[in-house]
C-alpha cells in the first residue's frame, strides 16, 4: 500500500525503548508541504519505523549528483575496499594496500571533508519533506558504489548517530535485507561487532528502486540490521547501484 503526499509521521510509530533514552535524537514530525520541489510517493514497509519515499529526486537530478561524485577535482573515491566509497564529515579508516599485509600495516584514520555545498539542495529537500528538521540537518554522508556481486554485511549504524538514518539509492534497483534483533545492538561495519548481534530469525526484503529515499527510524534504526546480499543473482548486465547514506550526530555524542 502506498500513498501520495501524506504525512510522514503517519508511518512512524514510536517504540517503548531506545538505546539512548536520555537523548532526544528524533526530528520533529510535521506534514509534507505542498511546496515540496518533487512529488514523491510515501510507501509503508514491513519493518517497524521504516519508510520508503519513491521518486524523491528526478532523473535529471540523479544525473547531476552522479556527475558531481565523479568530478575528480572535487570528489575522491576510496579504492582500498572491494567497492568504491566516499566520505563526507567525520573520519574513516583507510585500509592498507594488499602489498602491505605482510608488514602488518595498520589502517590509517583519515579526516573526511564536510558535506559539499553541491548537495545542499538535496539536504534542504529532506528538510522540506520533514525527514530531517532544520536544526538537525545531517553532517555526515557516506557514498557506496555496488557493481556485479558486491554488497555489504548486515549491520546497524553506529549508535553515536541519531535518527533518522537516511539512504538515497541511485541507478539500479536493489533489495535491502533487514534482520530483526532480540534487542537494540550497536554493531556497525567499522566496529567489527555486527556479527555478534543476536537475531530473532525474522527478516524482510525491501525492494528499493533507484531515485528513492529509505528512512530508518525507531525499531528499523536501532533493532534491525540491514544488508545488501553479496550476489549477482537477479542483477543484469551493467547493474550498478550508488547509495548516499546521511546521518545526524547529536551534540551530546560529539564529545
Amino acid at each position: 500500500m502506498s500513498k501520495k503526499r501524506e504525512a510522514i509521521n503517519d508511518f512512524f510509530k514510536p517504540i517503548s525503548k531506545r538505546p539512548h533514552p536520555e537523548q532526544d535524537v528524533s526530528a520533529p514530525q510535521r506534514r509534507l508541504e505542498e511546496k515540496s520541489a518533487q512529488a514523491f510517493t510515501v510507501k509503508e514497509m514491513p519493518v517497524p519505523g521504516l519508510t520508503l519515499l519513491l521518486n524523491f529526486i528526478t532523473p535529471a537530478e540523479e544525473r547531476s549528483i552522479l556527475s558531481f561524485l565523479n568530478e575528480t577535482s572535487k570528489c575522491t573515491w576510496r579504492t582500498d575496499l572491494r567497492r568504491r566509497t566516499m566520505h563526507f564529515g567525520g573520519t574513516y579508516c583507510l585500509m592498507p594496500a594488499k602489498s602491505d599485509v605482510s608488514t602488518r600495516a595498520k589502517p590509517e584514520v583519515m579526516q573526511a571533508p564536510p558535506i559539499p555545498k553541491e548537495l545542499d539542495w538535496l539536504i534542504q529537500r529532506m528538510v522540506d519533506a520533514h525527514v530531517f528538521s532544520n536544526d538537525q540537518k545531517p553532517q555526515y554522508c557516506i557514498v557506496n558504489e555496488y557493481t556485479n556481486g558486491l554488497g555489504i554485511s548486515a549491520h546497524t549504524e553506529n549508535f553515536q548517530f541519531g535518527e533518522p538514518v537516511v539512504g538515497l539509492g541511485l541507478l539500479s534497483a536493489c533489495p535491502i535485507r533487514f534482520h530483526e534483533l532480540t534487542e537494540p545492538f550497536d554493531g556497525s561495519v567499522r566496529s567489527g561487532r555486527a556479527g555478534k548481534a543476536e537475531k530473532t530469525r525474522k527478516k524482510a526484503d525491501v525492494y528499493m528502486p533507484g531515485r528513492s529515499l529509505l528512512v530508518m527510524r525507531d525499531e528499523s534504526r536501532w533493532k534491525w540490521q540491514h544488508e545488501i546480499v553479496r550476489s549477482a543473482k537477479g542483477r543484469g548486465l551493467g547493474w550498478k547501484r550508488v547509495s548516499l547514506t546521511f546521518r545526524y550526530k547529536p551534540e551530546s555524542s560529539k564529545a
